[in-house]
Order: C-alpha cells, then sequence, then structure tokens
C-alpha cells in the first residue's frame, strides 16, 4: 500500500514532538501532502510544535483514516527542512482559508518538510 494510500483524505491526525529536554507535545493536524513515498509536509504556525522542530527533529504522526476505528498508520519522521516561502506554503494557506477560515490560513508561517523513517499500521 503507498502512502498517499494510508492517508485517505477525511481523517483525524496527531503530531507528536519533543522539546530538547524532551517535554512532549501533541496537536492535532490535517492529512500530510505527500511529496513522495518517504517525504510528507505540513504547513504550521508559530506555535510550541514548530518551536519543538527548531530544537529536536524527531516526530511522530498518527492518522486515523475514515470509516473504522482501526484504519490508519503510525509514522516515524524526521525534519529535513522548514521553509517560509515555498509555492506549496501558498497552496496550504489558501486551502486553509477556504475549508477552516481566513485567519486559520493566514496564521501558517512555515511548510515542514519530513522524511518518513517509519510507517506502521494504526493497530
Amino acid at each position: 500500500m503507498t502512502l498517499s494510500e494510508q492517508l485517505p483524505p477525511g481523517g483525524k491526525g496527531i503530531i507528536a514532538t519533543a522539546s530538547k529536554d524532551g517535554i512532549p507535545n501533541t496537536a492535532i493536524y490535517a492529512v500530510p501532502h505527500v511529496i513522495d513515498e518517504s517525504t510528507v509536509a505540513w504547513g504550521m504556525t508559530r506555535g510550541r510544535t514548530h518551536r519543538n522542530l527548531a530544537v529536536n527533529p524527531n516526530a511522530a504522526y498518527l492518522y486515523m483514516a475514515p470509516g473504522g476505528e482501526t484504519r490508519g498508520v503510525r509514522l516515524t519522521l524526521l525534519l529535513k527542512e522548514i521553509k517560509e516561502a515555498d509555492p506549496l506554503l501558498s497552496l496550504i494557506r489558501e486551502r486553509t482559508r477556504e475549508a477552516v477560515s481566513r485567519e486559520a490560513g493566514d496564521s501558517i508561517c512555515f511548510v515542514a518538510f519530513f522524511a518518513v523513517t517509519e510507517s506502521r499500521p494504526l493497530i
């Protein structure tokens, strides 16, 4: 099953990061943009997730796919880069403005690209 097939639209996701001192943080995140079979990306605000990634590039993402409590995937991630300007960032802002609100889209400041180092079933 491809990475895109494991991340169908309409589900719910949670990203987990940790500070340099190991203090964990979780946040609700949309399904990522699949760049290729080993790279995903998300838009980010200037929040705790972004601050944690600036000092600790490791993250995990849990995605609960629509259609059943056991459908989904767990991804282990390694931050590749964070960009403040990128065509994908513009697209993410535009889609967020349409789906959520103008303010939500305007609050997205970065696009973060991650290497997928491991993919496991939800259960």
